[in-house]
């Protein structure tokens, strides 16, 4: 009994000597970026390129897979329910500022641990070029003497194009009627064809129009000038300030309770694939705003923005739950 004993602490002594074997550094394979839009769409294809070169700052190959549905939920809701490993990242969008709110689904930006915020579209008013309305003035004058006789038309409720048309009416007391189109093409070609007043849209998505001078667009919704529409005002400097603006967003999320050393490799990474000269090139060709924020500079950005969306959602008759 005692040599058994003896060989039993010999046997201890050994394992406590030898080293632990050395934990893989994550990544070891590929990862997978979950988009929860169709392919060949802006957010789609502002995945693509900044998972391009991935493997340059990952060292493995980050690989897109579009899981659409329910207005995103479905792909947020597969990313949100992943293994928190890493290997399951997720481009998150506006809608998931919106859907707790409007009793969809309970899935908020709570549900993740946030990477970064990779854009921030701007809402623009644009009127046809022929238009009476020369300045943002000129529209707010008409609107205030002319309650709902101005028709601002959007890609749909309770987007992010609504709701900013939305909350400039609220900021400015006006009182504008909203048409609803399914996305942002049908919008613009009534504008064109004059079958609506103004049009409320991410700015990038009239930037062909401009180019070409079939529209104006009066003000940009945002506190700074958009870089690829240097000669357009805020809404500020044309005389109508407004405190809290809504944006589009697209930022990348991981499922909740990753481990921090993983998180530290995805954040490192793709701040650098956001700095891939062809990522930064492809963003600045279709005009989307690139504002990149560190993840707690976002979670302190999607904190306001729900507070922006309340009222707005409120004033239309769609917010569901505070």
């Amino acid at each position: 009994m005692r040599k058994i004993g003896f060989l039993m602490v010999a046997v201890l002594v050994v394992a406590l000597l030898v080293p632990a074997p050395a934990k893989a550094a994550f990544p070891e394979r590929d990862i997978t970026l979950i988009v929860p839009w169709a392919a060949g769409g802006g957010t789609d294809t502002l995945a693509r390129t900044l998972v391009k070169n991935g493997k340059k700052y990952f060292g493995v190959n980050i690989n897109v897979q579009n899981v659409t549905g329910g207005t995103g939920v479905i792909g947020m809701n597969q990313v949100a329910r992943a293994r928190a490993d890493g290997y399951t990242v997720g481009l998150i969008t506006f809608n998931l500022s919106t859907y707790r709110l409007l009793a969809q689904s309970e899935l908020s930006y709570r549900d993740f641990d946030l990477i970064a915020l990779l854009n921030r579209s701007i809402a623009g008013l644009t009127v046809k070029a022929d238009s009476q309305f020369k300045t943002l003035k000129d529209l707010m004058d008409y609107a205030k003497a002319n309650p709902g006789v101005v028709t601002v038309g959007h890609s749909g409720p309770a987007g992010a194009w609504h709701l900013a048309a939305v909350a400039i009416a609220q900021d400015t007391g006006v009182k504008f009627t909203f048409v609803p189109f399914d996305g942002a093409a049908p919008t613009r070609t009534a504008l064109v064809g004059g079958h609506i007043t103004v049009c409320s849209s991410g700015m990038d998505e009239v930037l062909q129009f401009y180019q070409t001078k079939q529209v104006r667009i009066l003000a940009a919704n945002a506190p700074n000038r958009h870089p690829a529409f240097p000669d357009v005002p805020t809404m500020a400097e044309a005389g109508f300030p407004i405190k809290d603006p809504i944006f589009d967003w697209r930022g990348l999320g991981a499922p909740k309770g990753t481990p921090p050393e993983v998180l530290k490799v995805l954040r490192d990474g793709f701040r650098k694939a956001a700095e891939d000269p062809e990522y930064i090139a492809l963003m600045d060709k279709l005009a989307l705003p690139r504002a990149f924020l560190e993840h707690d500079k976002f979670a302190e950005f999607l904190v306001g923005m729900e507070k922006s969306l309340e009222p707005a959602l409120e004033a239309v008759g769609l917010l569901k739950k505070k």
